[in-house]
This record gives structure tokens, C-alpha cells and sequence, in this order.
């Protein structure tokens, strides 16, 4: 195989954690040409994966939530693309909820002769390659890097791992001091919190964080820079009133490899599960997680050891709801607890 195609078309996460699987099969086949593809928002990961060599942004129908029109016109484009790449594999990545079978027979149509995946259902041969389905509480790393070595691929390092551009250090350092003068400098000491996620029933109530975030500055004489995309600047009003001076406004202000650079730095990380959650697993920031109950732990945790998880046991979960119906009772955690966990892992008594 010296042509393959890998498709993971979720968010920016779930690309994130395929780096390890990404990895492996550049290490196994270190001149084969790799071309990711993934959502219009996921494929913006690969800026952050060395292993990609091109990236394909598609929005695909069978993981859209009603917003695309009917068009076969666009899904004959979508084969002819596939057509046009020449690939010898392709390797389909899911969660434990999707098929894979849509993509395979998508790659069928495009003449792709090895398509791999993992199932519940039995594909009818569109998949050259089905494993069988791993436990639903597999973790979604594992779980990748579990079809790959079916393949017969060898993984060495089953860690999340990104490479950030030297340029984006640069920039995020001073976006940091807001003087372009003043990249060459060292990253000051400072505190990261991302309040919120695209997702409402993972979203920690933000007047908490601001207070959590506020006490823990205060105790360590650290700014907050507070990160988000630029819908979120509607929102932060009274979030940056309550952080004061202490408020390094970058709020729709990053690119993601930036975002990557000021959450590499940072000492500690406040933040919901999102893909700043990912990003601090592959950067091995330290981190405290208010994660909902919408998902279990066991499929999407961090798992570098500097990461503390806080969320409350419910009966509806897991969920997987986008919106909650009850009270978020799940992140019914005080600011004390956050702080607490926060100056924990900050080694300050």
C-alpha cells in the first residue's frame, strides 16, 4: 500500500484522536502517501498531524443532521474525487454508535480495493476488511488503534501526540502579549479557560467557571487567557467582567494550531470535554475536565495521568443528547471543587 486514504469525519476531537493510529501507519510505511479525510471542521486537525501528507474536507450525508439538501449530483462528485486519488486502501474510522458502511461502499463505488472497518452489522463483503465490533466502553483511541493492527500494522506508542508549528508558537506568544515584538520571548506563567463547547448539555455553567478561574488566579497570581471561537464573544460579557484584569480576552481570536500553542503552555486548563480536552491529552497539559454525562468516560477520557475528570452520577447517563431536558445535573459542581482540583494539580497547598 502506498496510497491510502483515511477517513475519520467527526470534529475536531475525534480526528485528534487518531493521531496515534495516523502514526503507526506512517511508521509501518514510511513512504506510502497519506490523505486524510474528514469534516470541513475536523480536517482543520491535520495542521497538527505531520503524519498527513493531504487532507480532503468533505461533508458527508450519512453523518449530516438534516442541514444538507437532496443532491446526487454531489455524492457522484464525492466518488469521482475518490476515483481521482488512486488509492489502494482506505481505512474507515468510527465511533462506537456509526457504520462504516456508508464510506465503504462509497470507496466500493470509487474502485478503492481495501476498505477497512470496524461493524455491528454484516456488510455483505463492501468492507474487504470487518472487525468484528469491540465493546461499546472501548476507548475511542483503542478502538482505532484495534483496527489498524487487525491489518497487521505494529504500534509501538499508543499515546495522543500532535506537532505544533513553530509559527504558531510564535504567534500564539504574542497574541499573549498583543506586541509582535515580543515573540522571541518565553511564554509567561498563565492559566487557560475554555468555557464553552458547540454542544449545550456539555457546557459547565460559565458563571462557575468564572469564579473558579477567578480564586484560582488570585491564589496563583496568574492571568486567565480565555480562549473560544467567535460565536462565543456574545456570550462572555459577564464571564470577562467577573475575571477583571485578570482576562486575557482570546476569544474567536486563534487558529487552532494557536489554540494548540497557548494550551501547550499553559500551567493549568479549565474546560469542558471538547477538543481542547484532546488537545491537552496530547500536549500532557494539566487539566481539570468538567465532564457531562453525555458520554462515557471510558470512550473519550484523556488518559496522560495529568487530567482530573469532575462531573456528578445520573441516571440518563450516558445520553449522548445535544441538548439536556433536565437541569445539567451531571456539572452541578461547585467552583470550590473546580479550584480545589485545579490547585491539586497545580502542586500548591
Amino acid at each position: 500500500m502506498t496510497n491510502i486514504l483515511v477517513m475519520r469525519l467527526d470534529n475536531i476531537g475525534d480526528v485528534i484522536m487518531t493521531s496515534p493510529a495516523l502514526r503507526a501507519i506512517k511508521e509501518n510505511l514510511p513512504d506510502c502517501r497519506l490523505t486524510l479525510m474528514a469534516s470541513p471542521g475536523g480536517a482543520q486537525a491535520a495542521t497538527l498531524l505531520p503524519w498527513v501528507d493531504e487532507v480532503l474536507p468533505w461533508r458527508v450525508l450519512w453523518q449530516d443532521l438534516g442541514k444538507l439538501d437532496f443532491n446526487p449530483e454531489r455524492e457522484w462528485e464525492l466518488i469521482r474525487t475518490l476515483q481521482a486519488g488512486k488509492f489502494d486502501a482506505a481505512i474507515i474510522f468510527t465511533s462506537f454508535s456509526q457504520s462504516p458502511h456508508p464510506a465503504a461502499f462509497v470507496c466500493y463505488l470509487a474502485g478503492i480495493p481495501l476498505r477497512m472497518g470496524e461493524s455491528k452489522e454484516f456488510g455483505q463483503g463492501v468492507l474487504t476488511l470487518e472487525l468484528p465490533a469491540a465493546p461499546d466502553e472501548i476507548h475511542q483511541v483503542e478502538r482505532n488503534l484495534r483496527l489498524i493492527e487487525a491489518a497487521g500494522f505494529e504500534v509501538i506508542d499508543r499515546n495522543l501526540c500532535i506537532q505544533i508549528p513553530e509559527t504558531a508558537q510564535k504567534e500564539a506568544l504574542a497574541l499573549l502579549s498583543g506586541n509582535s515584538e515580543y515573540q522571541n520571548s518565553q511564554f509567561p506563567p498563565y492559566l487557560l479557560l475554555n468555557p464553552w463547547t458547540s454542544c449545550q448539555s456539555r457546557n459547565y455553567d460559565s458563571q462557575r467557571f468564572a469564579i473558579a478561574a477567578l480564586q484560582l488566579a488570585k491564589a496563583t497570581q496568574m492571568p486567565v487567557v480565555v480562549t473560544g471561537v467567535e460565536k462565543d464573544c456574545d456570550k462572555s460579557a459577564s464571564l470577562l467582567a467577573m475575571l477583571g484584569d485578570y482576562a486575557i480576552n482570546l476569544i474567536g481570536k486563534t487558529t487552532l494550531p494557536q489554540l494548540a500553542a497557548l494550551i501547550a503552555n499553559a500551567k493549568l486548563v479549565l474546560t469542558n470535554n471538547t477538543s481542547t480536552m484532546h488537545i491537552a491529552d496530547a500536549t500532557r497539559t494539566p487539566t481539570v475536565v468538567m465532564f457531562a454525562g453525555t458520554e462515557l468516560e471510558s470512550q473519550w477520557q484523556p488518559r496522560n495521568g495529568y487530567s482530573r475528570l469532575l462531573r456528578r452520577p445520573t441516571h440518563c447517563s450516558p445520553c449522548y443528547a445535544f441538548r439536556c431536558p433536565y437541569n445539567l445535573e451531571c456539572l452541578d459542581i461547585s467552583p470550590e471543587e473546580v479550584v480545589v482540583t485545579g490547585l491539586e494539580l497545580l502542586k500548591f497547598d
